[in-house]
C-alpha cells in the first residue's frame, strides 16, 4: 500500500488494524497514517494512508489502492454481507487486493472474472500429532475450546502443571488481549488457553495446537466447524519455516483420516455461497426500508443474509408507538436506521440491545446530541474495576458500547472528551482483566524460573532474614533451622533444577549458622513442650531418650548439607546447653542421684525418689519410712526432700518449669511425646488450681510427675494434700483446756467434719472432695438428724440465765457448728418459730420435714468406740437409741443438740435444765432479747465445770 500515493485497507478485527497501524506508522510516520475502528478514530489532517475495519470502511473511496484482508468471512451468516458489499463495490484507482483462503477462488473468480489469482504456498509443514492429555502437552501450545467456562477450566489445570497460561477470548478487549499475548510470546508462560479468537489476526509463536472441542454455538445453533473453520485455527501452528504441529486432547475424538488429510494438505470444500444484502435502502418509509432490506441479490453465488443485529433492533423498535411517531420522516428514520447499527456488544438479548437504541434515538431526536448526564452516567456504571474475571469482561463489553457512540460524528457535544473518558474507562478495565487473569492462571514464580532455566542462566538464590529461600527473586521455600521446606506449589517438572540453586546458597548459610550456634548464649536456646529446641525461633534439635531418664539426648534436625565439622560444632553446643538446663532446672533430683554420703535405708530412698523423678507415696514407703532415724532423715532433707503425711516429694520440682521438663522426661520413656495430657496437664498444673478434673485417656502416672495425685475424678496437687492433712490434724487431736474450752470448727467426736477452708483449699466439694478423703484412707460416719417439733413454753416471763457447764456447752456447740457446715437446708430458727405458730393453729397439721444426715471422718483402721467419762472405753454405741430418753449419749447419737427439743418428763439423766426454752441463752452469754433464739445448751452435770458451778452459786448465796 505504501508504493501507492494513498490507501485504504480493510481489516477483520479491531486487533488487527491496530497492529497494521502501528507498522504503517513505523513506515512513514503517523501524520500520514489514519485509524478507523467502531471505537477509535485518529485522523490527521494529511492522512494518505486508511487502515479500517471492514465495517468501517466507506462505501465509496477515491484512494489509489484498496485492499480487504480474510474476504472468506463473506460467508459468515453474522458479518457476511459487510464483507460481500465492500467485495463488490469498493475498488481502488490503480490496484485492488483481495487477501483470503484458497477457498474463495471460484466466488471470486465468478463474481470478479477478471481478477488475477494468485496462490500463495504454505512454506512450513502442519502435521498431526495425535491425541495427548492437557498434562503430556509440549512446551508452546495452544489448546483450543469455544465456551469461556472451559477456557477457565483447562487454564485452571495447566497452571497446576505448567505453572501458568494466557488466555484469548473474544470477550476480552485489544489491549487485555495484547497483554495475554505478550506474555506468551516472551516466555512467562508456554501455554495458550484460547476460543477460535487466536484463528485471525494473531501471529503465535505456537507450536502445537490441541482442540478441547470441535463444537461451538455459531449464534443460530451447536456445529461442527468446518474442516476450512479448522484448519485456519490449526494454521497458528508453525511460522514461516519452522513446522508445527495439530492435535487433540482426551476431550475429543481423534480426528478421522479424511479430516486430517483435508487440514494437512490444506484442501478444502470451496465456498460456493456468499451472504448479501442490498446496499440501496429507501427510507421513504419504514414499510419501504424493510422492503429494500429484504430485496433479494440477483446474481450467482450470492443469498440474502439472516437478519443482523440492526434489523433486529430495528424491528423491534417499531412496535413502539413513540418511535413510529417520531421515525416519520425519511431523515429521521435515516437517524433511526444509523442508531440501530451500534454493535451489540454485550450480548445480553436482543430487546435489551433494542431498549438502549431506543433511548440514544429519542435523545438525538429531541436535543440533537446525547444527555451529557444520561451518558456520564452510563459510563460511570461501568468505571469500576473490583469484581471477577467475567465482572470485568461484562464492563468492558459495556464500556465498547459508549467508546463507539463517542466516535460517532454529530451524536455528542465534546465527542473529543467523551472519547478520552470511554478510552480511559476501558484502558483501566482491561488493565483490572489482565491482572486478574494473570493472578487466577498464572503462577509468577514458575513461570519466571522457567523463563530462566530455558536461558540456560545461573539462577541467583538469597534467604532473607525470616529463613524465606528465594530463587530469583521467586519463594521457593523455607528454611527452618537446618532443614528446608519447599514450598508446595514449587514443585513441577524442573524442581530438581530450583532445588539445586537453592541447595547453593544453603550450604554457606549451614556454615554460618553452625558457627553462630557454637557461640551462642543459653538464653538464645528454648526447649518447648513438644521437645523440639529451638534457637532464636528455629526448631534445631529434637529431645529424644537417653539410657537414663535423667540423661534425655538432643537430635539434631538437619538436612545433609548440615555434615562434618559444622555437624559437630552444632552437636557439642547443644549437648553442653541440655546438661546445664537439666541440672538447672532438677538440681536436688541431680545431686540425690550422684550423692555418695547416704547410706542403706537413706540410700534406698534416694534411689527410689530419682527413679519416681522425685515423688513416692508414704504408704508405699512406709516401712522403709518407719527404719529411718533421725540422722537419716535430716541427710534426705538437705536435697530438698519433704517427708509428708501422704507423700514423701522435693517441693521444689512442682514448680511449672521442672514439672514441665520432668514431664518430657517422663515420655521419653512411657509412649512418646505425642500421647494424650503432654501439653495439657502441665498447662493446668502452671494455672495455680489446686485440683484439676482427672481425663482417663490421661495416665495416671503423668499426672503424678508433674506433683498431683489422682483421687477418684479429681487430681489434687501433693502439697496441697499436705496443707489438707494440717487441717485436719488438729481437729483430731484437740481437747479441751482452760485456755481454749471452745472446740474449732470442725471437731466432732475423734473426728472431724469438712469445713469450708478445706473445699475452699482443694477447690472441690461433694461427692468428690469425699472420694479424695476416703482414697486417703478416712472413713464416714453418717448420723440422721431427726427434728422434733418446738414445745412453746408455758412461761409467760423470761426464762432465767441458767450457769452452762463448760463441757457441756462445748458439746452442743460442736453439734451445732458440725451440723451447719456439712447439712444443707437446716432449719433456722425463724422457721422453727413459724413451724410452732403453725402447729398451735392447727395441731392437728401434721410437719413433714426433710431428711438431714451428719457425716463425720475418722481415720480409717479405728473402731467406733469412745471413751467414757473415766476414761475406760464402752462398747460400741447403737446407732439408732431411742429418743427423748434423757440421755445425753442418745441425744448426741440423734444428730447433736442443734435444732432437737430438750424439753423432758423431769429430770431424768440429771439433767436440771431439762425444761428450759428452746430460744433460751447460748452457752455463758447474756439471755438475748432478740427472738427467736438457737436452744440453749445444757452443761453435763457430771463434768468438773459443773461442780464448779455449783461452787460459785452457793457462795454467791452465802453473800
Amino acid at each position: 500500500m505504501v508504493r501507492h500515493s494513498s490507501g485504504i485497507i480493510g481489516l477483520p478485527l479491531r486487533l488487527l488494524a491496530r497492529e497494521v497501524y502501528g507498522k504503517l506508522v513505523e513506515k512513514v510516520g503517523k501524520d500520514l497514517v489514519a485509524l478507523h475502528t467502531g471505537e477509535e478514530r485518529i485522523v490527521p489532517a494529511s492522512a494518505r494512508y486508511h487502515v479500517c475495519t471492514v465495517e468501517a470502511m466507506p462505501a465509496k473511496a477515491d484512494v489509489a489502492f484498496v485492499a480487504i484482508d480474510e474476504v472468506q468471512l463473506a460467508a459468515d451468516f453474522e458479518r457476511g454481507h459487510v464483507f460481500t458489499d465492500r467485495l463488490l463495490h469498493l475498488r481502488g484507482r490503480e490496484e485492488t487486493l483481495f487477501l483470503g483462503a484458497a477457498t474463495m477462488q471460484p466466488m471470486i473468480e465468478q463474481l470478479l472474472p477478471n481478477a488475477t489469482i494468485t496462490s500463495r504456498v504454505r512454506m512450513s509443514q502442519l502435521t498431526y500429532a495425535g491425541s495427548k492429555k492437557l498434562s503430556r502437552l509440549p512446551r508452546r501450545s495452544a489448546v483450543v475450546t469455544f465456551s469461556a467456562n472451559d477456557v477457565y477450566a483447562i487454564a485452571e489445570l495447566v497452571r497446576r502443571q505448567k505453572g501458568g497460561a494466557a488466555v484469548v477470548m473474544g470477550s476480552l478487549s485489544p489491549r487485555t488481549r495484547n497483554a495475554q499475548v505478550e506474555m506468551f510470546q516472551n516466555g512467562d508462560v508456554d501455554h495458550l488457553i484460547a476460543t477460535d479468537a487466536i484463528g485471525m489476526g494473531l501471529n503465535l509463536d505456537l507450536d502445537h495446537v490441541a482442540f478441547a472441542a470441535e463444537k461451538k454455538f455459531d449464534g443460530f445453533q451447536h456445529r461442527r466447524l468446518t474442516a476450512a473453520e479448522l484448519a485456519q485455527i490449526a494454521g497458528r501452528a508453525g511460522r514461516y519455516t519452522r513446522d508445527g504441529t495439530f492435535g487433540v486432547t482426551g476431550r475429543v475424538s481423534p480426528f478421522e483420516d479424511e479430516l486430517v488429510e483435508q487440514l494437512e494438505c490444506h484442501v478444502f470444500q470451496p465456498i460456493k455461497m456468499l451472504q448479501w444484502r442490498s446496499r440501496l435502502l429507501d427510507f421513504s418509509s419504514y414499510s419501504d426500508l424493510i422492503a429494500t432490506l429484504e430485496v433479494p441479490p440477483d446474481r450467482a453465488g450470492l443469498t440474502k443474509s439472516l437478519p443482523a443485529s440492526d434489523l433486529q433492533a430495528l424491528e423491534l423498535l417499531f412496535k413502539d408507538k413513540d418511535i413510529q411517531r417520531r421515525a416519520n420522516s425519511p431523515e429521521r428514520l435515516k437517524l433511526l436506521w444509523e442508531v440501530c447499527q451500534v454493535p451489540d456488544y454485550r450480548k445480553i438479548a436482543p430487546a435489551n440491545h433494542a431498549d438502549l437504541i431506543g433511548i440514544i434515538f429519542q435523545q438525538l431526536d429531541d436535543w440533537g446530541v446525547l444527555s451529557r448526564d444520561w451518558l456520564s452516567a452510563q459510563i460511570g456504571y461501568a468505571d469500576r474495576i473490583d469484581g471477577d474475571i467475567d465482572t470485568l469482561a461484562n464492563r468492558i463489553a459495556h464500556i465498547r458500547t459508549w467508546t463507539f457512540i463517542a466516535n460517532k460524528k454529530g451524536w455528542l457535544d465534546d465527542p473529543v472528551l467523551w472519547q478520552e473518558k470511554t478510552r480511559a474507562v476501558e484502558d483501566r478495565l482491561s488493565d483490572a482483566l489482565h491482572e486478574r487473569l494473570t493472578k487466577r492462571f498464572v503462577d509468577r514464580r514458575t513461570s519466571v524460573l522457567m523463563k530462566r532455566l530455558r536461558e540456560k542462566a545461573m539462577l541467583e538464590a538469597e534467604i532473607t532474614a525470616t529463613g524465606d529461600v528465594l530463587v530469583e527473586g521467586q519463594l521457593v521455600g523455607q528454611l527452618q533451622g537446618f532443614r528446608f521446606a519447599p514450598d508446595v506449589s514449587a514443585e513441577g517438572n524442573d524442581a530438581k533444577a530450583i532445588h539445586a540453586a537453592a541447595q547453593k546458597v544453603l550450604s554457606v548459610e549451614f556454615e554460618n549458622r553452625s558457627e553462630k550456634i557454637a557461640g551462642a548464649a543459653n538464653d538464645q536456646f528454648l526447649l518447648s513442650g513438644d521437645g523440639l529446641l529451638r534457637w532464636l525461633g528455629a526448631p534445631i534439635a529434637k529431645l529424644v531418650a537417653g539410657d537414663s531418664v535423667l540423661k534425655p539426648r538432643l537430635m539434631v534436625l538437619a538436612d545433609e548439607g548440615l555434615s562434618g565439622q559444622a555437624l559437630e560444632y552444632v552437636q557439642s553446643r547443644i549437648n553442653l546447653w541440655l546438661n546445664n538446663h537439666v541440672n538447672l532446672l532438677l538440681q536436688p533430683l541431680v545431686d540425690l542421684a550422684e550423692s555418695e554420703e547416704l547410706e542403706g535405708v537413706a540410700k534406698g530412698m534416694a534411689f527410689q525418689l530419682v527413679e519416681n523423678l522425685g515423688i513416692l507415696d508414704r504408704r508405699s514407703v512406709s516401712e522403709d519410712v518407719r527404719s529411718l532415724d533421725q540422722d537419716a532423715r535430716a541427710s534426705l532433707r538437705k536435697f530438698g526432700v519433704r517427708f509428708g503425711a501422704y507423700h514423701i516429694y522435693i517441693p521444689v520440682l512442682l514448680k511449672p518449669a521442672p514439672s514441665s521438663m520432668l514431664v518430657m522426661m517422663w515420655a521419653l520413656h512411657n509412649g512418646g511425646l505425642d500421647q494424650d495430657g503432654i501439653v495439657e496437664v502441665p498447662s493446668l498444673s502452671a494455672s495455680g488450681r489446686t485440683s484439676i478434673p482427672v481425663n482417663e485417656g490421661i495416665s495416671p502416672s503423668l499426672y503424678k510427675t508433674v506433683g498431683f495425685g489422682v483421687y477418684g475424678k479429681r487430681a489434687v496437687r501433693i502439697d496441697i494434700l499436705e496443707r489438707l492433712a494440717d487441717l485436719i490434724r488438729p481437729l483430731l487431736s484437740w481437747r479441751a483446756t482452760e485456755e481454749s474450752p471452745e472446740p474449732p470448727e470442725g471437731v466432732m467426736e475423734r473426728g472431724f467434719t469438712v469445713t469450708v477452708a478445706m473445699t475452699s483449699l482443694l477447690g472441690c466439694a461433694g461427692e468428690d472432695f469425699s472420694t479424695i478423703l476416703k482414697s486417703l484412707g478416712y472413713r464416714v460416719e453418717r448420723r440422721k438428724i431427726e427434728a422434733e417439733p418446738a414445745a412453746k413454753s408455758e412461761d409467760s416471763g423470761e426464762t432465767a440465765a441458767v450457769e452452762t457447764p463448760a463441757s457441756d456447752a462445748t458439746d452442743a456447740a460442736n453439734a451445732s457448728e458440725q451440723s451447719e457446715a456439712v447439712v444443707a437446708d437446716v432449719t433456722s430458727p425463724q422457721e422453727d418459730a413459724k413451724a410452732g405458730e403453725g402447729v398451735d393453729a392447727d395441731p392437728t397439721a401434721a410437719v413433714v420435714e426433710e431428711e438431714k444426715w451428719l457425716e463425720i471422718w475418722r481415720p480409717g483402721g479405728r473402731g467406733d468406740r469412745k471413751p467414757n467419762r473415766s476414761g475406760a472405753r464402752n462398747k460400741p454405741t447403737p446407732k439408732e437409741p431411742k429418743a427423748n430418753t434423757g440421755s445425753r449419749q442418745a441425744q448426741r447419737l440423734e444428730g447433736g443438740y442443734k435444732g432437737s427439743n430438750r424439753s423432758g418428763n423431769g429430770n431424768e439423766g440429771g439433767n436440771k435444765n431439762a425444761n428450759r426454752q428452746r430460744n433460751g441463752e447460748k452457752g455463758r452469754g447474756k439471755p438475748r432479747e432478740q427472738a427467736p433464739r438457737k436452744p440453749q445448751k445444757v452443761a453435763d452435770p457430771d463434768s468438773p465445770f459443773a461442780a464448779l458451778a455449783a461452787l460459785k452459786a452457793s457462795l454467791d448465796k452465802g453473800k
